[in-house]
This record gives structure tokens, C-alpha cells and sequence, in this order.
């Protein structure tokens, strides 16, 4: 019988509890949780998201894969706490939206990137964050992207996308550069525009009320505002170039439109939607197809 790796999961919130539940769930792994704030990690165990607790990040050892499930710009703290574990690592990675950061932030820190060093990020994610909010199959038929540096062990990568798969992930590889691009247009601009829309129509406390005849639509276009702000705030400070290159081309686009409605152009406006819809039926064909694989 083949020995279960050892897993640290640094960071019990939706992302790091989900893994470990996953994990936990498919008999993939033994997981050891570890969280900076008090009686999550006993709340991990109670909820069966993590086998054992750590309370500390010093004096470990016989670990095998570690998993820093914090913040981007919380990465370079935890990447000193741990430096003196990492030689003995079969893989270190991360579950960070932005790639570019995080392989800056452990590079700084250990003055060069580790073979065991494979970062990554799971396409998946809920409204609701924390422990409490763990659920074993988030990531069924969710793509966990991994962008395997130069130096990578082959034997690093497999084993973590070895993992990823038995939570009922997909696994893709890119670039570090292709994943910050690819996310900042499908990912952190909607959010930037959720937050934006919410915060402007909620600004005044009167405005507050025309929640209450908001239907379908805006609860849809709306609910990833409900997001943990700390971390879309990283995010955001990390990922600038790309967020501002398609920010900045989505404000042309939304100019024009702008001036469709003021010049009464039906035309344009039929044309845009009608890309649109196409677009967006063609990504829900996308969508069917991965849940049936």
C-alpha cells in the first residue's frame, strides 16, 4: 500500500479548508492544518476538514507537500517561517489568484525559487469564506491552473496535480504571465465592476432601498461583491498592470456603448449584444461539457 504524502495546509479559510476536506474525503492525503487565528484549527478538526493541528509553524517536520493557502501578500511572512522545512519538501505551492507576486514574493525571501517550488491556483470559490464554509466538492470539474517555473521538478508537478485531480479538479498548465493575464480579464475585472456597481448604487444610505426591487439580474452580476475584501484588495495591488490593461480597454468599450444609447444607434448596440450572447452561449457549452467529463 502506498504511503499518503503529509500535507500542511497554512491557511484554513474556503480555499485551504476545501483542499484539505477534499483531500480528507477521497483518501488521498494525511492533512495537517495550521491557522493564525485562534480555535480555527480545532474547528478544522471538529468539522473533519484536517486529520491533526499545528499551533505553530516552527519545529516541523516529516511534512511533504505544504500548501500556503494566505493572502498573496501575506506569502512572504509564511514563506520565513517555513524556509528552514523547504530543502527537505517534496513540493511547495500556493493557491493565490495572482502568480506574478507570489513567485517574486518567495524568490526575495530564499534569494532564488526552489525545485519543490510549483505555484498554482484553483478556479473555484463561494461567496462565503472560512472554515465554516469548507465543502469537499468545490473543486469538482473546476480547473486548478499550476504554472510550473523553470526549475520545477517534474516529480513536484506531477505529485501536485496528482492531488488536485483526486479532489476532482482539472488540471491545466501556462505561463506565470498567461495566468495574471487570462485572470485579470476573467476574473478580477468582474469583480472590480461588482464592487464598483454595488458600492455606487449603496453609497448614499437612501439609495440602499432599490435592493429591495433588484431581481435576478443583479443578483447574479452582484453576488461575487459579497467576496473577502482583504483579499481582492491584494490582489488588485498585485496584479496591476494586466488589471489596468483590460480595465482600461473595458472603459473604451464602455464609452462607446455610452455614446450608442446617447446617438440613439440601435445598430451598435444590437451588435454588441448580439457578440455577446454568442459569446457567452459558447462559453456555456464550454461549461456543460467539463461537468459531463
Amino acid at each position: 500500500m502506498a504511503i499518503k504524502p503529509k500535507v500542511l495546509i497554512i491557511g484554513l479559510g474556503l480555499i485551504g479548508a476545501s483542499f484539505g476536506k477534499a483531500l480528507r474525503g477521497a483518501g488521498a492525503a494525511h492533512i495537517i492544518g495550521f491557522d493564525r487565528e485562534e480555535g480555527v484549527a480545532e474547528q478544522a478538526i471538529e468539522l473533519g476538514v484536517i486529520d491533526e493541528a499545528r499551533f505553530s509553524l516552527k519545529v516541523l517536520s516529516d511534512i511533504d507537500v505544504v500548501v500556503m493557502a494566505v493572502p498573496v501578500l501575506a506569502i512572504s511572512s509564511i514563506v520565513r517561517q517555513i524556509d528552514y522545512l523547504i530543502p527537505s519538501l517534496k513540493v511547495l505551492t500556493d493557491v493565490g489568484s495572482v502568480k506574478g507576486e507570489v513567485v517574486k514574493s518567495v524568490n526575495k525571501v530564499l534569494g532564488s525559487l526552489p525545485e519543490c517550488f510549483v505555484p498554482g491556483h484553483p478556479i473555484a470559490g463561494a461567496e462565503k469564506s472560512g472554515v465554516t464554509a469548507a465543502q469537499e466538492d468545490l473543486f469538482q470539474n473546476h480547473l486548478h491552473i499550476l504554472t510550473p517555473l523553470e526549475h520545477s521538478q517534474p516529480e513536484a508537478v506531477e505529485l501536485l496535480s496528482t492531488l488536485w485531480t483526486q479532489c476532482g479538479a482539472q488540471v491545466v498548465k501556462m505561463s506565470v504571465q498567461r495566468h495574471d493575464e487570462v485572470l485579470a480579464a476573467t476574473s478580477h475585472l468582474p469583480h472590480l465592476l461588482a464592487f464598483s456597481l454595488v458600492d455606487t448604487l449603496a453609497r448614499e444610505s437612501e439609495n440602499r432601498e432599490i435592493f429591495k426591487y433588484a431581481a435576478g439580474g443583479f443578483r447574479d452580476f452582484s453576488r461575487i461583491a459579497a467576496s473577502d475584501p482583504t483579499m481582492w484588495h491584494d490582489i488588485f495591488l498585485t496584479n496591476k498592470d494586466a488589471t489596468l490593461t483590460i480595465l482600461r480597454r473595458f472603459q473604451t468599450d464602455l464609452s462607446m456603448l455610452e455614446r450608442a444609447i446617447e446617438e440613439e444607434n440601435g445598430e451598435a448596440l444590437h451588435s454588441v449584444f448580439s457578440r455577446a450572447k454568442s459569446a457567452r452561449d459558447h462559453f456555456a457549452e464550454i461549461l456543460a461539457e467539463r461537468e459531463k467529463s
